[in-house]
């Protein structure tokens, strides 16, 4: 029988191949085999073509016999590699949210045929991330994205549905009544504390922090900051972030950049349209010149004539990250003898201080919340007003 292709350049894998033994028709997925009858029958053309529908529409086949945890756990990562990307094309951080998730899964029970894991197993997967001290919230955020990887594995019918219905019968668990470790809701970060850290911070740090602070908006959209997505033509500037964490649902953000955010990026606006604003080399560079600055030995001959390396070891990047800007900021609590923060907490911030002059309503539309349930969360409520308001008519 000669091979179906589905065109030139596509995968191998949509090539109907025959096993010259039987004369079995079957495709080759992933080394494995999905026979779909004999070479010479009519019918079998007919499956063939179905099967290669179902593989186009889906991205997965049904496998023949019992598909194990394991098995799922892997097709469903090669899914999510290409579902949860930017814009740009790289991978969002939820890929490597659904790799932990699946550790204890896949230790606990990757052999397991899928349709033998069921609400006990689940609740057993959840009991080992507790037993390896993992928050409730996170607990929970992994069992139900454990739960995704079943419905996803339905969807494509590689399990019955009833594997999928079981598992949702597992509950979250509730505050206070699990043996899950508790952590505190995000605060905003006591002002003396960010004082502190000013004091002893680079000009692009100190820069990011007050920039959050006057606008509330997200560390990785103060960081992907660039002149060219800066409307300066008004009083009030316009910043569009080229990503934003509601984009894919198809949400627009604009950020107003006032006063005071204005006057924050000034110094940074002086570079290639299209450069990043906050730039790691920069600041390394003020940093090199700020150690000679303050240097109490005398430079040597050699010293001097010494000459930066064309290419380093460890190139520059173009921007930070979120990781690398908390991690400057721990640096800086350290050396500044302050309990540590983190550059999402002054989102928690300019929420609470606009929630306070200026109502929930407004909150919610600068920090671009679609609802004001989401903005609680952020703004902290103004409790000595109802003080103040009590010591009156109380």
């Amino acid at each position: 029988m000669a091979r179906l292709r589905q065109n030139d350049g596509e995968a191998d894998a949509l090539a109907l191949r025959v096993h010259k033994a039987t004369r079995q028709a079957y495709f080759l997925i992933d080394g494995q085999r999905h026979y779909v009858g004999k070479a010479h029958l009519p019918e079998t053309r007919e499956r063939a073509a179905r099967f290669i529908a179902e593989y186009r529409a889906g991205g997965e086949q049904v496998a023949t016999g019992a598909i194990t945890v394991n098995e799922i756990v892997a097709r469903f990562l090669m899914y999510a590699a290409t579902y949860y990307r930017r814009p740009d094309g790289t991978p969002t951080s939820e890929v490597a949210s659904y790799k932990a998730a699946a550790k204890d899964l896949c230790s606990l029970y990757g052999r397991t045929p899928a349709v033998d894991f069921g609400p006990k197993a689940l609740k057993a997967v959840r009991q080992a991330m507790i037993e390896r001290d993992l928050c409730r919230g996170v607990v929970n955020q992994n069992a139900k994205r454990i739960k995704r990887m079943f419905r996803w594995a339905t969807e494509n019918e590689m399990i019955p549905p009833t594997v999928f219905h079981g598992l949702q019968a597992v509950r979250g668990l509730n505050r206070g009544r699990s043996a899950a470790r508790e952590t505190d809701p995000v605060k905003p970060v006591p002002q003396e504390h960010i004082d502190a850290v000013l004091r002893l911070a680079s000009a692009s740090l100190g820069a990011l922090i007050r920039l959050q602070l006057a606008t509330g908006m997200r560390p990785g959209e103060a960081l992907q900051m660039r002149p060219c997505d800066i409307d300066r033509s008004g009083k009030v500037w316009v910043y569009v972030p080229p990503m934003h964490k509601t984009q894919h649902h198809g949400h627009d953000k604009a950020i107003y950049l006032g006063p005071k955010a204005q006057r924050v990026l000034k110094p940074f606006l002086d570079r290639d349209s299209e450069g990043f604003i906050f730039s790691p080399k920069e600041a390394e560079e003020a940093r090199n010149a700020q150690r000679r600055l303050h240097r109490e030995t005398p430079m040597t001959p050699s010293q001097a004539k010494r000459q930066r390396k064309a290419d380093r070891d460890r190139a520059w990047r173009d921007r930070y990250d979120v990781g690398s800007y908390r991690r400057a900021i721990a640096r800086a609590c350290d050396k500044a003898d302050v309990p540590r923060w983190h550059p999402h907490q002054l989102r928690h911030n300019a929420a609470t201080a606009l929630r306070k002059d200026f109502g929930i309503d407004a909150a919610r539309i600068i920090l671009g919340h679609r609802s004001v349930a989401v903005t609680e969360v952020y703004a902290e409520v103004d409790r000595s007003r109802a003080a103040e308001i009590m010591a009156r008519v109380g």
